[in-house]
């Protein structure tokens, strides 16, 4: 593991950290949060390689991180969406975003499309995979609901 690795591990876990702090999160929620960005930064380093395409990658860990996520709301008894928001705070493409805009400042037309189009696809590919895992864990666990219920009203 190179020293840029070990500070980008440093950076998701104390960047989500800050901003869990900043959403007044406490004691459970703001360590699984934290965690949850440590998670962020090492999946994106561990599959940098095998997954070359960027949005594909951004997706998956997002659904990772999202399944995460929705799992420690239940257990801490939280909502989800701080949870999910602080673990992903890693991922968000300020470099990209930051470029994009600095293209467009400088009206360098070509440069400012590509850039805004990565940008795009990547802050997509982020949403993409938090929308999947929390219609699908929404949709499970409103089964669940209906199928406890209904063994209760066959009981009595």
């Amino acid at each position: 593991m190179t020293y840029a690795e070990i500070i980008k591990i440093i950076a998701g876990l104390s960047g989500s950290l800050c901003f869990g702090i900043l959403f007044n999160m406490h004691g459970k929620k703001l360590y699984a949060s934290a965690f949850g960005g440590l998670m962020a930064s090492v999946l994106s380093l561990i599959m940098e390689t095998p997954v070359a395409d960027e949005p594909v990658r951004y997706f998956m860990i997002s659904a990772i991180i999202s399944l995460y996520s929705e799992i420690i709301a239940r257990i801490l008894k939280t909502p989800a969406t701080p949870v999910i928001t602080t673990s992903l705070i890693p991922l968000i493409p300020g470099g990209s975003l930051y470029y994009t805009m600095s293209y467009a400042f400088e009206s360098d037309f070509n440069m400012f499309v590509g850039k805004a189009s990565s940008t795009l696809k990547l802050a997509s590919a982020l949403a993409l995979g938090i929308i999947l895992v929390t219609t699908v864990f929404r949709v499970v666990t409103a089964n669940q609901c209906v199928q406890r219920k209904s063994i209760q009203h066959n009981k009595s």
